[in-house]
């Protein structure tokens, strides 16, 4: 059981931290209505502690629709009823914190839920309209969408009202975009920003950060030859210094989620007034491939290094594919976090990778991002039809899954009714018939079990600094091996050629995926800590 300790006191504790992502719907369920609640996250803050992690990240909790999986806000002062009350989150964060865990939430700049009381009053006419992009149809009669803009989850990126205008959502039409050149818009956050530092969280991620800005002109799109009209503009980085002044005189920091494949924008955003960290999805993008692996790791820390940010390392989140799921599949014709249908898993040969790749991930320097059941090693659910609730899937006709498949509530006891998610209501979305055979309550009996490698990784991590934000130093190896050094004689070797292979010289065998052969030699997709 665990046992309250202190929280790392210092200043820096976010550059090599290991934070685990909540999705509160899906985690645990308290009260026994089927949806996971925060009574369910207090219930396993023990689970958590024993786990080793340094932070909780919650995925949007607030008053919602759900329309989007909770990035549809309709009050960010006010958690969802489903979930709790504004009391439990202060007491959840509090709990947290006498255990050793920081709490860092979610908001969503770029737009709200079309319930929010501004769009609310926007549609009766009010100045509120000005907080959003309202404008004209093109057509003789207006018909068509104001320019020719898509949104992120198929279709256009405009709605038609019934009074014949249009309003822009880069994602679904129930998330109206918020106009970020009206100084109410920008207050307003900064505002929401205080609120829940006050709370005592430690962190903000901001969500689809690069997205926030528009071209006021709204002008029509064509990739490659025009500058993009709403992702990753100049202005941005005024709002983010503002609000960097703001989490300055609360000690907290940022993580943005910035999608970008130009390494120098990207790295603007991580100047030292702007955000502290954002998300490195190459890393998480590339495929179970030695040169690519390395590549990655290298371009992340190269373009890290001129501002002095920490890089993240992450697998999974809660918009792609299981990391057991990825890595047993052929990856050749589509993007490798990609949803897909039909497409052949191995499980075997994924969970073996899995269990590597969380070595290889813990032992990089910077800060690690741990999805909610990666430390379970759950494979993607496939999801019924007539189940699936992601707007993905009815936005792209069905032809794309939408994310429901890593979204399936956890396995927590393996006798219980629904895997002890919760009582006896079916979850909001359907378990798949051997989820027992994942729950942690057998995992923690076993020393095998991909749960016991993660307790077993962050109590190493957790009591050395050689696998924090120092640097790394690549040591000779054979092709499609990668090895490297870190602080304190720290050794990180990951086989992925076909053959097994030599472990360089050592004292000590700290850690490995899965058994050494007879020879003492490392199997193919298996990795080891060593000391020197």
């Amino acid at each position: 059981m665990a046992q309250p300790t202190p929280a790392r006191t210092d200043r820096d504790w976010w550059r090599s931290a290991v934070i685990y992502q909540v999705y509160v719907r899906s985690f645990a369920d308290g009260d026994g209505d089927g949806t996971g609640d925060l009574a369910g996250v207090r219930a396993r803050l023990p689970y958590l502690a024993d786990l080793g992690i340094d932070a909780l990240w919650f995925t949007p909790w607030y008053l919602s629709p759900l329309k989007d999986g909770g990035y549809d806000v309709a009050d960010y002062r006010t958690i969802d009823p489903a979930f709790g009350t504004l009391a439990e989150a202060e007491k959840l964060i509090a709990e947290a914190r006498d255990l050793g865990i920081r709490t860092i939430v979610d908001i969503v700049p770029n737009h709200v839920s079309d319930q929010h009381h501004w769009f609310r009053a926007a549609l009766a006419g009010g100045p509120e309209r000005e907080l959003f992009h309202f404008r004209r149809g093109r057509g003789d009669h207006g018909e068509l969408p104001p320019n020719d803009w898509r949104s992120q989850f198929g279709g256009p990126a405009w709605s038609r009202l019934p009074d014949g205008g249009w309003y822009l959502h880069l994602f679904a039409p129930e998330q109206p975009d918020l106009n970020w050149s009206h100084p109410a818009v920008r207050q307003e956050h900064e505002d929401i920003l205080r609120f829940w530092f006050e709370r005592g969280v430690a962190g903000i991620r901001v969500d689809s950060a690069a997205l926030l800005v528009k071209d006021p002109r709204l002008p029509d799109f064509v990739e490659g030859r025009d500058r993009h009209p709403y992702v990753d503009r100049d202005e941005l980085h005024d709002i983010y210094r503002s609000w960097r002044t703001v989490a300055d005189a609360y000690g907290g920091i940022f993580v943005g989620e910035v999608w970008l494949p130009d390494t120098e924008r990207f790295t603007r955003y991580l100047r030292p007034d702007e955000l502290h960290t954002a998300f490195n999805f190459s890393f998480l993008a590339c495929p179970w491939d030695a040169r690519r692996l390395r590549a990655s790791i290298d371009e992340t820390l190269t373009r890290h290094a001129p501002v002095g940010a920490p890089a993240t390392w992450v697998l999974c989140n809660h918009d792609v594919t299981r990391t057991v799921t990825r890595y047993g599949r052929e990856h050749t014709a589509f993007d490798f976090a990609t949803k897909a249908f039909g497409i052949p898993t191995d499980l075997a040969l994924g969970t073996r990778r899995a269990r590597a790749a969380a070595l290889l991930s813990l032992a990089l320097p910077g800060a690690v991002y741990i999805y909610q059941g990666e430390e379970l090693g759950l494979p993607e659910a496939d999801i019924p039809h007539d189940r699936v609730q992601d707007p993905m899937y009815f936005r792209s006709g069905g032809t794309d899954p939408g994310r429901d498949g890593c979204r399936v509530p956890l396995p927590w006891a393996a006798e219980a009714p629904y895997a002890g998610f919760g009582s006896h209501v079916e979850p909001w979305l359907p378990q798949p018939a051997d989820w027992p055979g994942y729950a942690a309550d057998r995992q923690a009996r076993d020393p095998g079990s991909m749960l016991s490698l993660y307790r077993a990784a962050l109590r190493i991590r957790r009591a050395t600094s050689g696998f924090g934000d120092t640097p790394l130093t690549w040591l000779p190896a054979p092709d499609d091996v990668l090895a490297f050094a870190r602080a304190d004689g720290l050794i990180c070797v990951v086989n992925l050629a076909d053959t097994p292979a030599r472990l360089p010289a050592h004292s000590r065998l700290l850690l490995v995926s899965g058994p050494l052969d007879d020879h003492g030699h490392l199997p193919r997709d298996t990795a080891a800590w060593l000391r020197a």
